[in-house]
């Protein structure tokens, strides 16, 4: 169970990112994100309210607000990286902070067996080559740089929300909500004293909930994942998620696979399967 909804998590979460990358194109990247996250809250707050959250262990609190704080930066340098640079490389790059929650649940004892170890060495390999990596100069360094930042923030993140889910999975994931809206909602009211306008999300309302819901679904599936497999693995399948955009920026953006990022997306898949075929995951 926990190997299918990591694999959900990277399935919808890949989608996320390229809407949210999309849409980054279009408006600044912050106000994406602050949409997105302030639609999920909304939602969180009545199924918080419905399970008794509200009573939870508050053992959860700390990891949630860390995440929030992170995450909420990480987000914002990785929606720019996407719409600044190539989503088919700022992706895997930024799936790379698997390696945080992976060292971790190795150090806390973890302990995959040889199928997979191999699993993620090929599935790690495979991100790495499905960034299709290459020299292009000076002009795309920043979306580079950006895409190393979220990727330890965002490494961090998936480190968090497991710790968290232990107390809490619902509860993680508004405080952690309610961490990253709230800076932004100071941000909002400073830029309308100064007379700059977020107006420009409106046309865009539907698809920002859609980003928003989907990344909280994707969290939500990952969350319960990490209570019932070992992170290390959980955090890799759930990290596959830049095959998933890398393919929509195919398809839709037009952004053409090289031979290099192909067969990065078939050893991400050969990972996934031999994670699979190994077991202990739940």
């Amino acid at each position: 169970m926990a190997a299918v909804l990591a694999l959900l998590a990277s399935l919808i979460w890949g989608t996320s990112d390229f809407l949210g990358g999309t849409l980054s194109r279009r408006i600044p990247a912050i106000i994406v994100v602050g949409f997105s996250q302030a639609a999920a809250m909304v939602v969180l707050v009545p199924v918080a309210a419905g399970a008794g959250g509200f009573g939870a262990d508050s053992g959860y609190l700390p990891w949630a607000i860390g995440a929030g704080a992170v995450g909420l930066l990480a987000l914002v340098a990785f929606y720019h990286g996407l719409a600044t640079g190539s989503m088919g490389v700022v992706a895997p790059i930024a799936a790379m902070g698997v390696a945080v929650p992976i060292a971790v649940g190795f150090a806390e004892g973890d302990a995959p067996g040889g199928l997979q170890i191999a699993g993620l060495a090929i599935a790690a390999v495979g991100v790495v080559l499905a960034s299709g990596p290459r020299a292009e100069g000076g002009r795309n360094l920043r979306p580079v740089v950006l895409a190393g930042l979220s990727a330890v923030g965002f490494g961090l993140v998936i480190l968090f929300i497991a710790k968290g889910s232990a107390h809490s999975v619902v509860m993680t994931l508004l405080v952690m909500r309610a961490t990253s809206v709230l800076p932004l909602v100071v941000l909002g009211l400073a830029a309308g004293r100064l007379g700059v306008s977020t107006r420009e999300a409106g046309p865009h309302w539907r698809m920002l909930a859609v980003v928003g819901l989907a990344d909280l679904t994707a969290n939500g599936a990952y969350a319960v994942a990490s209570r019932h497999g070992l992170l290390a693995l959980v955090a890799v399948l759930s990290s596959l998620y830049p095959v998933v955009t890398v393919l929509l920026a195919r398809v839709v953006h037009d952004e053409r696979l090289r031979s290099v990022q192909t067969v990065g997306v078939i050893a991400a898949l050969a990972g996934v399967i031999l994670i699979g075929a190994g077991g202990g995951t739940g």
